[in-house]
């Protein structure tokens, strides 16, 4: 039997990768990164150790696999939101509070990945917390990009009220009745506008 060309081990490498990637991010999610060791990871995936390691040389490397991966699939659904509303400011913020609530309704939602992970490093350099921090910038400018084109007094304290609106119910998920969340994201978002919007009239009154 001809040995395997290198062109075929590739995808099934990649496919190895995918699994374990996919096995941690459930366990991480479900019960936080530190409770969840290398060895549950190995035995869930169905793959060896040395495997895992092949992959992702260390336990971080996979817990920063693990975020970036979850990056992807939050800005993935932001930008496919964005480009649906790109000369209605207004609307996208509406737009991103419907979908984030419906987010945060989920029955297996656990709160923000980045932010629960970050909350388990105290460790300001941890590589984890740098993803995580990054995801928070990521969050603040996309708000800002649309906080300015609202033409409101000062765009930067929007942002930063949005922010913080969107953290808050990312960490207050476990409080709000089922189908809150969306409601009092939108009704929050509008009064924060309608505010920054009072200020500018203000400033040229």
């Amino acid at each position: 039997m001809p040995a395997k060309t290198s062109s075929a081990r590739a995808p099934e490498s990649g496919a190895v990768r995918e699994r374990i990637l996919e096995c941690a991010s459930n366990l991480f999610y479900r019960q936080g990164v530190r409770a969840v060791g290398v060895d549950l990871v190995v035995a869930e995936a169905g793959v060896a150790k040395t495997s895992l390691y092949r992959h992702f040389r260390t336990k971080d490397d996979l817990i920063v696999a693990f975020l970036e991966r979850e990056d992807v699939d939050f800005w993935t659904t932001w930008d496919g939101v964005a480009a649906q509303h790109m000369d209605d400011p207004a609307g996208e913020l509406d737009a991103h509070m419907r979908w984030i609530g419906e987010r945060l309704s989920r029955s297996n939602y656990r709160g923000c990945p980045q932010i629960n992970v970050a909350a388990e490093f105290p460790e300001q350099d941890h590589p984890a917390r740098h993803v995580a921090r990054a995801h928070m910038h990521g969050l603040r400018s996309r708000l800002g990009a649309i906080a300015k084109r609202l033409d409101v007094a000062q765009p930067d304290v929007l942002a930063a009220q949005l922010a913080l609106l969107v953290n808050g119910a990312f960490v207050s998920s476990e409080l709000l009745v089922a189908d809150d969340a969306t409601q009092i994201l939108l009704t929050a978002a509008h009064a924060l506008v309608d505010a920054a919007r009072l200020g500018r009239r203000r400033v040229h009154a």
